[in-house]
């Protein structure tokens, strides 16, 4: 009983605490770390300890799938190569860099050294992901962060099961069998993830029940995480690939009902779920720091040295990779490869430069985008406490000490600091592009349906009174966001005579809902959200764009009842 009310207590201190971040307009997981920490340290607390088994089964899947549904193959298709480069060639090098200083300052053997690089040489999207929600990043750079950070997750992992069988086994660990492991885990896992996004696809496009479809959405990452796992593949990756996979699709799938549930009920798990697991982040380091021996006291040294070295590589490594983007881009001159595109890729430079100009701004946010979190811990959590030999792995418990310890410190510090660095750096959109960019949309969907309402009223299949009002409240939100708007072309559909182009769309004395205005609206809304998503699919407009309007939209679908 008594763990049950920690964890009840738990749970009521996380929300409390996310809810205060969130009317602060601070970084929840920063708080929420901070706040475990504190609580942690506190003498009259009992010891939480987490089992391994319900972060990366429980609390995991969720919370990656919902990370990785905001994303689309085709939002990932422009920064493919960025995002590979980052996913794996930073992910080695990262694991690489952590175990030689381990080694050299550290009592860790070479074998624990190298489990210490893999769990700390990624990043964490459920972190990133929760972090990236305040900010207002270029689309491609936030597709990029996000990207990263899903799928070096997945390497990083792989990793781990390679170095933790090296230290288990107490032996040398072959390159061609770490890389044939390496394939089987993170291609089987991304096999495995695409078959069951593919069957959740055609499952949801035959189902009509609420309930169920609700259900099937909290079950298919836990679906796709423990197939993959049973077959010896990488879970992590099977859910990240099935939630890319549903990305690409999802705003399809169902009815407006159906996806206004769905959406509530996902994003309710994922704020309980994601406020209690970084304040259980907190919690641990006040619990590990008792096991260690006594020449282990210096830990505070090595985490800090620990996290300037995954921090100093992905420096060393963001930026070159950036000028080399931008050099390759340019064609080896300068062409446009120090355009930066102010509001994509946030540089500066001008058209047709000598040489091309390097921009800082983008490599500085990824590189200190780069935070630790969930997953690490979740993997350091894992260990096994014993060799094949029986015997006690050798400094385990050090290795999660600095594991957590260095979670907390760039969660904290570069959680808090982040938006000074976006804002520091100028790529951040400003609010007024945001709402311009969005008013342009709703421009060219109310254009939409005012041609499909011309199409109507032609055949005489909608009573004139209705169309009347219908035209008269689509004219007067087409004729404020053609002064508005900004997108890629400009909104020219000339309006009704009788309608004045500066017009209060308010609702009007003939505007009330009328019986036989509920089936012209909703074909003009279906006609609408046909438009949005070809915008979407023809990368006119992004993701986060799409989403906010086809919200919009099925609210105002649902409001008209049953069809």
């Amino acid at each position: 009983m008594a763990s049950l009310t920690v964890i009840l207590l738990l749970v009521v201190l996380a929300t409390a605490v996310a809810t205060g971040a969130r009317h602060w307009k601070v970084p929840a997981p920063s708080l929420l770390v901070l706040a475990g920490l504190i609580v942690g340290l506190a003498p009259w607390v009992p010891d939480v300890r987490v089992p391994p088994e319900i972060i990366s089964l429980v609390v995991l899947p969720p919370l990656l799938h919902a990370s990785a549904e905001e994303l689309s193959a085709r939002e990932l298709r422009p920064v493919w190569r960025p995002v590979a480069a980052l996913a794996f060639g930073l992910v080695l090098v990262s694991a690489a860099a952590v175990a030689l200083v381990a080694s050299a300052f550290t009592p860790l053997s070479p074998s624990m050294a190298f489990v210490l690089g893999a769990v700390l040489a990624s990043t964490d999207p459920v972190a990133v992901t929760a972090l990236g929600r305040r900010l207002s990043l270029p689309p491609r750079v936030q597709t990029m962060v996000q990207g990263e950070s899903l799928f070096n997750d997945a390497t990083s992992l792989v990793l781990f099961k390679v170095a933790i069988s090296g230290a288990v086994a107490a032996g040398a660990v072959s390159v061609p069998g770490a890389a044939w492991r390496f394939l089987l885990l993170g291609g089987g896992g991304a096999l495995i993830g695409c078959a069951i996004g593919g069957l959740v696809v055609l499952i949801r496009r035959r189902t009509e029940e609420p309930t169920l479809e609700t259900v099937i959405a909290l079950v298919t990452p836990y679906a796709a995480y423990v197939v993959a796992e049973e077959s010896h593949a990488s879970g992590v990756t099977a859910v990240v690939v099935a939630a890319v996979v549903l990305g690409s699709t999802g705003h399809r799938l169902g009815s407006p009902g159906i996806r206004l549930q769905t959406h509530a009920v996902y994003g309710t798990v994922v704020f309980l779920l994601e406020s209690v697991v970084f304040a259980l982040i907190g919690l641990q380091l006040p619990v590990m720091v008792p096991e260690l021996e006594a020449t282990e006291g210096a830990w505070p040294l090595w985490v800090i040295a620990c996290a300037c070295t995954v921090l100093a590589v992905r420096l060393l490594w963001v930026f070159p990779m950036s000028a080399l983007t931008q050099y390759v881009r340019g064609g080896g001159r300068g062409g446009d490869a120090g355009r930066g595109e102010r509001g994509q890729d946030g540089g500066g430079g001008e058209r047709g430069a000598a040489r091309p100009r390097v921009s800082w701004r983008v490599p500085a946010v990824v590189t200190w985008a780069g935070t630790r979190g969930v997953v690490p811990l979740a993997a350091a959590l894992s260990i096994p406490l014993t060799t094949d030999a029986g015997q006690p792995l050798p400094h385990r418990a050090l290795v999660l000490v600095l594991t957590t310890g260095v979670v907390v410190v760039t969660l904290v510090g570069q959680g808090f600091s982040l938006t000074s660095v976006v804002r520091w750096s100028g790529i951040a959109l400003e609010p007024e592009h945001t709402v311009r960019e969005e008013a342009w949309v709703r421009g060219a969907l109310a254009g939409r349906a005012l041609a499909e309402l011309d199409r109507l009223a032609e055949l005489g299949a909608a009573p004139p009174t209705a169309v009347d009002r219908a035209r008269r409240r689509l004219g007067a939100r087409y004729g404020r966001a053609a002064g508005e708007s900004e997108g890629p072309r400009e909104l020219t559909r000339e309006l009704p005579r009788d309608l004045p182009r500066e017009q209060d769309d308010r609702p009007h004395e003939d505007d009330r809902p009328h019986e036989d205005d509920r089936d012209l609206r909703r074909v003009l809304i279906r006609a609408e959200t046909s438009e949005l998503h070809r915008l979407y699919e023809s990368s006119e407009i992004s993701g986060a764009t799409m989403r906010r309007l086809q919200r919009a939209l099925d609210l105002e679908q649902a409001s008209l009842g049953e069809a």
